[in-house]
């Protein structure tokens, strides 16, 4: 059972969701960046997603294309990214899923990318503007299947497109809350469920949930039909409003807390 799967099934029976943690690396810089995902997963964090830095972030609102761009001033680059996460991985045990958009993977080289993937001990894979359709290009160069593949779903997604990205995904599906970008406001949790059940009906993988997700209790509604609840933009704005704070650790891990609280259904 890999750490995914392991994830997933001892929460299922603690009866809890995963809290699911977005924080783009090196953002404000990557020996902060290090101390702050280290807080934050003492603190809670059940699975990191882990935002390699892109110059056009499109599918992101406007505070995580900030943070891109401050660790893109730092000079973080993919292969920075990948020791930023092996650096993690010896202290810190939960799934690593490295998030990014498909042109820093396609520059990096793809057997390369999968290789330096696994070497730093990633868990999973999440390419947001890459389809199924296009998929084949890198993952005819990967050996194995052994870096989970997030798929995400949108609202928008119909029944029979969401069986097919299903099919070809691995790990769990990331069912986007609604239409727009990261951050944006607003949530209909009775029509998130009506997604749920419909996800439900085709796949057996853990279904999590992302995008204007930010506070206890929108966490406790998602939480009490999903496996589990992606926050992001929610991180980021804190890591910008405090990027003096010299506390800026203890912070981000005071702002999980209750998160995760809200997670055990």
């Amino acid at each position: 059972m890999n750490r995914l799967e392991n994830t997933f099934a001892t929460l299922k029976q603690k009866e809890e969701s995963a809290l699911v943690g977005f924080v783009t690396a090196g953002d404000p810089d990557i020996e902060t960046s290090l101390d702050i995902i280290t807080a934050m997963c003492a603190a809670g964090v059940d699975i990191l997603e882990l935002g390699i830095p892109f110059s056009d972030p499109t599918a992101d609102g406007p505070v995580i294309q900030r943070s891109s761009q401050r660790a893109l001033e730092q000079g973080v680059t993919l292969q920075k990214v990948l020791d930023m996460t092996a650096t993690l991985r010896k202290t810190i045990s939960i799934p690593i899923i490295l998030f990014s958009y498909y042109n820093p993977i396609l520059a990096f080289g793809l057997k390369d990318f999968y290789t330096a993937a696994q070497a730093a001990q990633a868990d999973g894979l999440l390419v947001v503007d890459l389809p199924p359709e296009e998929s084949q290009e890198m993952t005819s160069q990967w050996p194995d299947d052994d870096l989970a593949l997030i798929r995400l779903i949108a609202p928008t997604t119909p029944a029979e497109r969401m069986t097919r990205i299903a099919a070809s995904a691995s790990g769990f599906l990331y069912l986007v809350s609604k239409t727009g970008v990261t951050g944006s406001d607003g949530l209909d949790v009775v029509d998130i469920g009506r997604h749920i059940d419909k996800l439900r009906a085709i796949t057996s993988l853990p279904i999590c949930v992302g995008f204007g997700i930010s506070t206890p209790a929108d966490v406790a509604a998602i939480a009490s039909s999903a496996e589990g609840v992606v926050i992001g933009s929610a991180f980021e704005r804190t890591i910008e409003e405090n990027l003096k704070d010299p506390n800026l650790a203890a912070r981000l891990a005071d702002q999980v807390r209750p998160l995760k609280q809200a997670t055990q259904t």
